[in-house]
């Protein structure tokens, strides 16, 4: 299964749905990277996403985006193949 790793804050409710959504789909353990600890990760995130809202999303090198684009592909029948993708 692909590395998920996702940019949080330590309140935040879409990063929490964003936790269980990928939870109901398989994920052990999601690698969150708390940007309200860590100014720098903070910046971080905004180079590689080009967004300043979290969550962010990345399977693998895949970043997926938001909760909503989370969910989205989920609908889509994206997100299981992106996840079980070596």
């Amino acid at each position: 299964m692909n590395k998920v790793i996702m940019y949080s804050t330590q309140v935040c409710p879409y990063c929490q749905m964003a936790e269980r959504l990928l939870k109901s789909r398989g994920v052990e353990n999601v690698e969150k990277v708390l940007i309200d600890r860590d100014p720098a990760r903070r910046e971080e995130m905004m180079t590689r996403t080009g967004r300043r809202t979290v969550p962010q999303v990345f399977i693998g090198e895949t970043h997926v985006g938001g909760y909503d684009d989370l969910s989205a592909l989920d609908r889509k029948g994206g997100l299981a193949p992106l996840l079980a993708a070596a």
